[in-house]
């Protein structure tokens, strides 16, 4: 059981993903984009990261959200699914904003969406899901701090607090928002703001999982 086998310190960063295709896909925005993914749901091709990944899952909430299943092709990784999509070998990928800032802003790909609730600053053209029309799509992974099983809860909580601290810093926060992640809050860098987290996401993802038939070995 995932939220038990560890003790919680707190959550460090959100990082939402960016909805991308290939550079030549004749559309301009995601409402494009979905039409032309309907018009062509056949032959239309997803890149799935990995099994599991934050990419496969974003993009199996993306065909979900859409209503239409597409061609997904599978990769060892984001560094393979990333080239081909510069090489337009593969139409759209689904990846969190640290792996695909630098193509958006150098133009290589298109960005059509964030999944973050407001505009990044290092991506301020690009709008977010909401904005674009594909609100169920607000989405990103987490980073939270662990401690093995059976951790004094008063050591949890004092990296809790020096968690916090981090978190504070200017500089921390310079370099998040390079890479396009949202330090937490405060108010979220605690145990129980982590514990709470990790059993909403599950709830989240797990029906979403399963209706993709996608099960752990």
């Amino acid at each position: 059981d995932t939220t038990s086998a560890f003790e919680y310190v707190g959550l460090v960063t959100e990082v939402p993903m960016t909805i991308l295709s290939r550079k030549n896909l004749e559309t301009t925005d995601l409402k494009g984009l979905i039409d032309y993914a309907k018009a062509n749901k056949d032959k239309v091709t997803v890149a799935n990261a990995g099994i599991g990944a934050a990419s496969h899952l974003c993009g199996m909430l993306f065909m979900s959200a859409i209503e239409t299943p597409l061609v997904t092709v599978p990769y060892k990784g984001t560094g393979p699914a990333m080239t081909d999509l510069l090489g337009g070998q593969v139409d759209i990928m689904c990846d969190q904003t640290t792996n695909t800032t630098k193509q958006i802003q150098g133009g290589t790909v298109k960005a059509y969406a964030v999944t973050s609730p407001k505009r990044l600053d290092v991506l301020k053209d690009v709008p977010t899901v909401a904005e674009a029309g594909l609100p169920k799509l607000e989405v990103g992974i987490w980073h939270g701090i662990y401690t093995p099983k059976g951790t004094p809860a008063e050591i949890n909580e004092k990296l809790s607090k020096s968690l916090q601290v981090a978190l504070k810093d200017k500089n921390v926060a310079a370099r998040f928002a390079e890479l396009g992640t949202t330090p937490s809050p405060e108010s979220d860098a605690t145990p129980a703001a982590l514990k709470a987290k990790l059993e909403s996401e599950i709830a989240r993802w797990k029906p979403v999982i399963e209706a993709a038939g996608q099960y752990a070995d």
